[in-house]
């Protein structure tokens, strides 16, 4: 019986002993290649190599297509496979094919209803283990993947290569009709649907169709009166989560959309999009009274005036308005409700517009100026009532 001088255990010969030498360093060997960022360990150089470019965001390989870059050569030609129509995986339960084994396995699933990968924090399952890893990063809060130009960072690698369009202008999926761009497939394909007047969604209450999902999805509240949606600062509810985004920029002040032009900001998108008809003019023209206006939907409400029609009726009093605004803020006079709080002294108001003036009050704007002497206003009536001293 020998014994070995390392670990002290005892073997019957030396072979046996130079061979659990050998095995022992063949495995430091394997772990030996370790990522000086984060530490973590790798049996394979090209695979510390791979990891490395998840910290310096570098993509070597190039498709000569399309000019798209990518971190590993075989992320490269999976991709080349969209630009080919390429699909040599094929189900061979339904006969779907697809560009990637990856793809067909996750669908395999979907015959067999077996979701094998199971969340051991909230027990949801899943098709694919890499939907799990990402499930988890919504319970621990992971962003693993960083913006190089804002350093806002995002829990998917596919959310950051949207979120770096912003910021490039990029918009490579193009309409073939109209040859308008979008940065994302999925608004170029419910784009087009503006042309072909699909409406693929219908709702199985009343029949009304949709031309996207998320549509249908907030139409149905309608029907059930549910709003699954709730502030945690005022505890107010919504139907729609991107309504409640929304909302909670009351509370927060936040303005994420800013006018590329002047400068100012807003909370919501299409608010930045009314913003900039100021620039571009006033081309929506009232055929009755020649009024012009920046945008459709005011020249809609104007020619209501015209016609007398009030849609708009108060289930409690019966008091009718041309603008569904108008009533929103009508009915917050019976109820009493003060939604939009000033985040600077908490004041609230029953009117978003009102919290707009209230809140100059705190930042000193003043955008409205006189033509003739230059004096800034925060109101537009006090700016009317200051032109006033010179027509007299």
């Amino acid at each position: 019986m020998m014994e070995n001088e390392l670990c002290e255990n005892k073997f019957k010969s030396k072979l046996q002993i130079e061979s659990i030498d050998f095995s022992s360093d063949k495995k430091k060997q394997r772990t030996s290649c370790h990522c000086d960022i984060c530490g973590k360990s790798f049996s394979r150089s090209e695979h510390l190599e791979r990891h490395t470019t998840t910290h310096t965001g570098e993509k070597s390989y190039l498709c000569d297509i399309c000019g798209k870059s990518f971190t590993e050569s075989g992320s490269l030609r999976m991709h080349k496979d969209i630009h080919t129509g390429e699909k040599p995986y094929r189900c061979d339960i339904c006969g779907e094919s697809f560009p990637q084994n990856s793809h067909l396995t996750r669908h395999r699933h979907t015959h067999k209803r077996k979701r094998p990968y199971h969340c051991d924090i909230c027990g949801q399952s899943f098709y694919s283990s890499s939907d799990l890893t990402v499930h988890k990063r919504s319970h621990t809060g992971e962003k693993p993947y960083e913006c190089e130009i804002c350093g806002q960072s995002f829990s998917q690698s596919c959310i950051l290569t949207l979120h770096k369009r912003i910021h490039t202008g990029e918009k490579p999926f193009h309409c073939d009709i109209c040859d308008k761009s979008f940065p994302r497939k999925d608004c170029l394909i419910i784009h087009k649907r503006s042309h072909t007047g699909e409406k693929p969604y219908p709702c199985d209450i009343c029949d009304k169709s949709f031309l996207h999902n998320s549509h249908l999805t907030r139409h149905r509240h309608t029907h059930t009166r549910e709003k699954p949606y709730g502030c945690d600062i005022c505890g107010k509810s919504f139907s729609c989560c991107g309504d409640l985004t929304k909302h909670k920029r009351i509370h927060t002040g936040e303005r994420p959309y800013k006018c590329d032009i002047c400068g100012k900001s807003f909370s919501r998108k299409d608010r930045l999009g009314e913003h900039k008809q100021i620039h571009m003019g006033k081309p929506y023209l009232c055929d009755v009274c020649g009024k012009s206006f920046s945008q459709s939907d005011c020249l809609a409400e104007h020619k209501q005036s015209h016609t007398r029609k009030k849609p708009y009726s108060c289930d409690i009093c019966g008091k009718s308005f041309s603008r569904n605004g108008h009533l929103t803020s009508h009915i917050f006079t019976h109820t009493g409700e003060k939604p939009y709080q000033c985040v600077t002294c908490g004041k609230s108001f029953s009117r978003t517009s009102e919290l707009t003036i209230h809140v100059r009050i705190h930042t000193g704007e003043k955008p409205y100026q006189c033509y003739i002497c230059g004096d800034t206003f925060p109101q537009r009536i006090h700016l009317k009532k200051h032109a006033s001293i010179h027509i007299q």
